[in-house]
């Protein structure tokens, strides 16, 4: 990094401070500095010091000084603060936890690192360095463990045992297999014991459950730091040993105020909780005194960086010096002022870096400089010293540009010159699961039986026959019918689920009402798959206009989207340019979460479309909507020569009227508005195409009429109600679509905390987000008393500005309300739940949901979406009544609560509901009865049928496969004792089609539980024969006593000319019947002899059904 730091080296001062930086504790005072100056002055003095600690006076300046650090040395990390008033919830996650431990464990391993931290990151108690590293639980390949042991340690250092893992600081035991995910770790870890002896570690995947790689050995860090009462105490400063420690402090007298504030407000709100006869413990009331730490902080060596020159009291200072720097007047965009500074500056001999965020834009800049007769260069190699009257162009982030006049050395930042550009920076974050099969099951739920209809699951049961006993289960029809289903037939089972919670009519065994509804909606089905399959023909006859390859302006305009794109996005964007590229019209569904980065895509391809001076309709569902879009197209095509105009009720009549004149003339190139874009007086001159977002929130006369426009033009759709996989997978032929299933990097994961509703706490939450610079959203869904509620918090907090916002009033004034709260006019919204749908409000990042525990899952994970949109730690309340319930039923409650904060099952249910009402949008209204008749698994493999069937890729016949033996085959508890878990893998065992299948089935068993017993591998041998079966039309494999019976499907395909002499290969062994109304063969051995064992039935079943297997026709 000799670019930045050579030229230092001339300057006396600084040869002085880094002379006597390490000689005695005490600060070395430096002023005169500017904001990203002190960060390489920091690095520029850190040669040869193992721990520079770098403190800040608040989290966002050192999230920023970490950012521009993090460039320097990739040895850097940010420690954040603990949550000094929250401590009390009853449920916190984990998310600060893991940030805090994944430092501790750093500086535990490492010999050397950069901690970036703010004063208050001091002030909580920690257990000490040497106490944690005890605490590590340090297993190897060939140890011997003793898991009882294990289990206690792991419980103790903070760990909570559940049946699967889904989150950071959780472990699961099964048999001799413990699951844990250590804090410190991207993915959990699997340690298999064999005895006592380690067999194998490995990391695995959360959501398949599957292993990745193997490890040698792994250190589990402990998931809580705090001390319980009896521990002694450290503050986070203490992990530093003085002789190999440098402090940096940014603006001392800053750090001082803020650390005296968070002091007060500590010491206030734990008076008012004692006031408000609130429990406080002691160990809520431990806290490291602002005087305290900084005595600390004048044991070691220390140097301050002031603006302006300042007394610090109470820190040592031991020597003060004065630097002459100054910032970089921004350039607003003007390449023209920059080249004459430039020009200025190198006729001066100045030495001048300028870095950018991304290697290719830095590439390009000195390309651009070049043009305007500057000789300037790109370099790679940050060692190289730029020379007097040089300009060199580098990849760098520093927030803002700073020059030493004296030295004549000037750095310039990407956003001095275009502003605040956001930074691309990728990296995974551990996202919650995605949703898995819902074979979550419990007892009392509704399933649908493909041939017996609709009824409850109650549950497993071991059944013995004939002394063989299997796992069977229970489903209870109307009138008391029960049925006993094999787990070996699961896959015919869905558990049943309809877009209302209505209660379904449960069918009777045996009656014929089933067959009437199943036939009904095979008839719906077949139209609407008719409908679909023709629609999309009749398009693709259809030619449509033809555009260009990529322009360069196309690659220039994506090359300034700040963010890094995801691979979701990318294949998005190549699909959509592909089709507009193709004769073909386009008709493309982009489906994916708020903020995902659907509208980037749709402005690349308006971007495109306008290239070819072809016009494009940008089609919204509110006002606001189209405001931010229109914000967002204004801002990403300013360079451009292309106008963008706004359409709806924001513009007087005046604008409206020159929109409408200009649109016709082909004066405006992109029309962004709300339906008021369908009027009959907006003409188009040439128009190209037509981006619809949320199109089911328009109404049916507004569809006639978008349907009209769309007739021969190309159309993007965005959703962001996520299609159902299973939906998407039938329909794929017929619509293209896209989904964005990937997150957004920049996101930050958001802190939930569930508490008892008390006043307090929701005024320190307001209070801590407002003094941030932040706003508040707070959930509230009773309209009929809102307006006090607002009041109510009003008056908490005096000085906020707080609105209230409700579906039932005027769309205009809720409009207005939430036009004011996008421009940071409103602090707090009081709002009911109509917040849950798309607005983008980056600022809001604290959530307080009232009476959570009434809200539905769905609700609560799509309102907590709402927040966490920017790189700030995010915060979601989760509130319930004090005392309004007995004890025990709080207890449930509030475990019903927990399931939220990991966010686990609760998302699959709520995914589920999301997805329903998706699939609803697709498929359109009519539909919507067929599926709750049939329930929504059934229905969407009956559609999946129905278009393969019309694409002429399968056969109608369907048939299911049984197969009874007389073997014990069935999954024991002492192998899975979760049934949740047993009835996934008993439903995904009965879906085994092929060899293949069944060795992964059983590679994954293995992997996740230990050597599977005989009769799990008994039971995929059965899965394995039934899929042979089936294909040679054999409808059912049962073994009575001595007799096999093979059951055969009365339309299958096979040649009968070969039957006489398979029968005679068995010599008397085999017979054919065709006396019941589907033949049969019957096979029963002549030599009885004693009883057969399990590998011989198997056998004899497997031989004759590949003989039979030869009759059929190819």
């Amino acid at each position: 990094m000799q670019a930045l730091k050579g030229p230092l080296t001339e300057l006396a001062e600084f040869e002085e401070i880094n002379k006597n930086r390490m000689e005695h504790p005490g600060m070395l005072c430096i002023s005169g500095c500017v904001n990203s100056q002190k960060t390489h002055m920091m690095y520029a003095l850190s040669d040869g010091i193992a721990y520079k600690v770098i403190v800040c006076s608040s989290e966002s300046k050192a999230r920023q000084v970490y950012e521009e650090y993090r460039m320097l040395d990739t040895d850097t990390y940010l420690y954040p603060a603990k949550d000094l008033l929250f401590y009390q919830a009853d449920i916190r996650s984990k998310e600060l936890v893991k940030a805090r431990m994944e430092v501790l464990a750093a500086l535990i391993e490492k010999k050397a690192a950069v901690v970036v931290t703010s004063i208050d990151a001091f002030m909580d108690c920690l257990l000490p360095r040497e106490v944690i590293r005890e605490r590590v639980i340090s297993i190897g390949a060939e140890d011997t463990v003793d898991l009882e042991e294990l289990i206690r340690k792991l419980v103790w250092v903070g760990y909570e045992r559940e049946a699967e893992i889904s989150g950071p600081g959780q472990f699961a035991v099964r048999g001799g297999i413990l699951d844990v995910y250590p804090l410190t770790e991207e993915l959990p870890i699997r340690i298999e014991l064999w005895g006592d002896e380690v067999d194998s570690i490995r990391t695995f995947d959360v959501d398949t459950q599957r292993s990745v790689e193997n490890l040698s050995e792994v250190f589990l860090y402990p998931a809580s730091e705090f001390p319980t009462e009896e521990d002694q105490r450290v503050s986070f400063l203490q992990y530093f040993d003085p002789k190999d420690t440098l402090l940096y402090l940014d603006e001392p007298v800053r750090i001082l105020e803020k650390g005296e504030g968070v002091e007060k407000e500590f010491i206030e709100a734990g008076k008012r909780r004692v006031e408000a006869g609130y429990e406080v413990s002691n160990e809520e009331m431990k806290l490291y005194g602002v005087s305290e730490v900084v005595k600390e902080m004048n044991r070691y060596c220390g140097v301050g960086f002031f603006t302006l020159p300042m007394k610090a009291k109470g820190f040592e200072v031991r020597g003060s010096y004065d630097l002459q720097t100054k910032s970089v007047n921004p350039y607003n965009r003007s390449f023209e002022l920059l080249t004459q500074d430039l020009k200025r500056l190198k006729r001066n001999g100045y030495r001048v870096v300028l870095l950018s965020g991304s290697r290719t834009r830095a590439r390009r800049l000195a390309e651009d400089l070049r043009d305007y007769n500057l000789s300037s260069y790109y370099s790679d190699d940050m060692e190289r010293e730029v020379q007097p009257g040089e300009i060199m162009t580098a990849y760098g982030h520093i927030t803002e540009g700073y020059e030493y006049p004296l030295l004549k050395f000037t750095v310039i930042a990407e956003s001095d010159i275009f502003g605040n550009v956001k930074k691309k920076k990728k990296r995974k974050i551990y996202e919650g699961r995605k949703i898995q099969s819902f074979s979550e099951l419990k007892p009392g739920d509704y399933v649908v039986h493909e041939n017996h209809g609709l009824g409850i699951y109650q549950g497993i049961e071991k059944i013995e026959v004939d002394r063989v006993a299997k796992d069977y289960m229970k489903i209870a029809y109307d009138k008391g019918g029960n049925l006993y289903i094999p787990a070996t037939q699961l896959d015919l089972i869905q558990k049943y689920a309809s877009a209302d919670a209505k209660k379904p009519k449960l069918n009777r065994l045996g009656s014929q009402d089933w067959v009437k509804t199943k036939t009904r909606v095979r008839g719906a089905v077949k139209e609407i798959a008719k409908d679909l399959v023709e629609l999309y023909a009749a398009r693709q006859n259809q030619e449509g206009f033809v555009y260009g390859k990529d322009t360069v302006w196309q690659k220039e305009f994506e090359e300034m989207f700040p963010f890094e794109e995801t691979e979701d996005q990318l294949l998005a964007i190549e699909a959509v340019k592909r089709d507009m590229e193709s004769s073909k019209i386009m008709d493309r569904l982009i489906c994916g979460d708020v903020g995902y980065g659907k509208t980037e895509i749709a402005i690349r391809a308006a971007f495109k479309a306008v290239q070819e001076s072809k016009q494009v309709v940008y089609l919204v569902p509110t006002t606001i909507l189209a405001q931010q879009h229109y914000h967002t197209f204004q801002q990403r095509m300013r360079d451009f020569p292309v106008r963008v105009d706004l359409m709806c009720r924001f513009r007087t009549s005046a604008q409206q009227k020159k929109t409408i004149e200009d649109t016709k003339k082909g004066l405006v190139d992109i029309v962004i508005g709300t339906h008021r874009v369908l009027s009959d007086d907006l003409k188009f001159k040439d128009l190209g195409l037509l981006i619809i977002d949320e199109e089911q929130r328009f109404g049916v006369q507004h569809k006639e009429k978008i349907k009209k426009l769309k007739e021969n033009i190309d159309v993007l759709t965005l959703t962001a109600t996520p299609i159902p996989r299973t939906l998407h997978m039938s329909l794929i032929g017929i619509r293209d679509m896209s989904v964005l299933e990937e997150a957004p990097v920049d996101r930050m994961p958001i802190q939930t905390y569930v508490m008892e509703e008390n006043d307090e706490m929701v005024r320190e939450a307001i209070e801590r987000e407002i003094s941030r610079q932040g706003q508040v959203y707070y959930v509230y869904n009773r309209v009929q008393d809102i307006a006090e509620m607002a009041a109510k918090i009003q008056k908490l907090v005096p000085d906020a500005n707080v609105a209230y916002a409700h579906g039932q009033m005027r769309e205009h004034k809720l409009e207005d309300i939430m036009y004011d709260f996008i421009n940071g006019e409103i602090d707090v919204l009081v709002s009911t739940t109509i917040i849950e749908t798309g607005l983008d409000i980056s600022n809001a990042n604290t959530m307080i949901i009232h009476d959570a525990d009434r809200m539905g899952l769905s609700q609560l994970y799509q309102l907590r979406g709402r927040v966490g949109r920017s790189n700030r730690m995010a915060y979601a309340f989760l509130l319930y009544r004090r005392d309004k319930m007995l004890r025990e039923v709080a207890e449930k409650r509030l475990s019903a609560i927990r399931e939220f904060t990991d966010l686990g099952s609760g998302v699959k249910i709520a995914m589920r509901d999301l997805e329903i009402r998706g699939a609803g949008n697709l498929l359109g209204e009519e539909q919507h009865g067929h599926m709750d008749a049939v329930g929504y698994d059934l229905y969407c493999k009956m559609l999946s049928e129905a278009v393969r069937h019309l694409k002429g890729e399968i056969p109608e016949e369907t048939y299911a496969t049984t197969v009874d033996l007389n073997i014990d085959a069935y999954i024991p508890a002492s192998y899975i004792p979760n049934e949740y878990q047993k009835l996934d893998i008993y439903k995904r065992i009965a879906a085994i089609e092929t060899e293949e299948e069944q060795e992964d089935m059983l590679e994954e068993l293995i992997d996740r539980f230990g050597d599977p017993p005989r009769k799990v591998q008994q039971l995929l041998m059965i899965a394995q024969l039934k899929a042979k079966a089936h294909a040679a039309y054999v409808i059912s494999v049962e073994q009575k006593g001595d007799e096999y019976k093979f059951t055969m499907y009365e339309k299958a395909r096979v040649n009968v000319v070969k039957i006489p002499e398979l029968l005679a290969k068995y010599k008397g062994e085999l017979k054919f019947k065709t006396d019941a109304e589907n033949p049969y063969f019957i096979y029963c051995k002549l030599r009885k002899n004693k009883k057969e064992k399990a590998e011989q039935i198997l056998e004899n079943a497997g031989k004759i059904v590949e003989d039979i297997q030869g009759l059929v026709e190819e």
